[in-house]
């Protein structure tokens, strides 16, 4: 049986020797975690997670369940992956052809959400609190607070921190309904200001 004071993790699940996983982490039902992934503190991790090798989450990632993160990935603090999203790791895969070793790399920056089924082909970074839509296929760089939907995704706005759809005014200012915090768009860049 896996089990630590500091953590959680349900007595269906494997968690390979070497693991590291923080304090406060939750590790529910039919999940495996390899001997070098690391999980930060205080992460969630649904029903019938899969988390490879040299995997690298932050604090607090919430993983929704049939999730599986391949070697090559890293999540910030404060990520959200939803249901059945799917991250890829080669770009031109065969079943003849070993691709071992040549995996690309995809991050995840601090508080981006990725919607349920979606998918992020590998080599590509999601910007800081971007917001990835329900069955999108992300096949390209997203920056920092874009909202982006489709097959393949397209950007279609902006989003606040808090996870609201930003409304910029002509002087590119918004400000999130929720808590009040002022955002500025520039160059097709977001910032926010307070």
């Amino acid at each position: 049986m896996n089990q630590n004071p500091l953590y959680y993790v349900h007595p269906s699940s494997v968690i390979d020797e070497g693991a590291i996983i923080g304090e406060g982490t939750k590790v529910w039902h039919f999940c495996h975690i390899m001997g070098s992934a690391e999980l930060g503190k205080g992460c969630n991790l649904g029903q019938n997670v899969f988390v490879a090798n040299d995997v690298k989450l932050g604090n607090n990632v919430k993983i929704q369940n049939n999730v599986s993160i391949y070697t090559g990935v890293t999540c910030d603090d404060d990520v959200f992956l939803g249901p059945s999203m799917v991250f890829t790791n080669v770009t031109n895969p065969r079943s003849g052809v070993n691709r071992r070793g040549t995996y690309s790399k995809t991050h995840v920056g601090k508080g981006a959400s990725i919607g349920a089924n979606a998918t992020i082909v590998c080599g590509h970074d999601i910007g800081p609190y971007a917001f990835i839509g329900a069955g999108a296929v992300v096949t390209k760089d997203i920056p920092a607070y874009a909202l982006v939907v489709g097959n393949p995704a397209k950007q279609i706005g902006w989003m606040s921190e808090y996870g609201h759809r930003l409304d910029f005014n002509k002087e590119g200012i918004a400000i999130c309904p929720e808590s009040n915090e002022q955002y500025f768009l520039k160059d097709e860049q977001v910032k926010k200001t307070t």
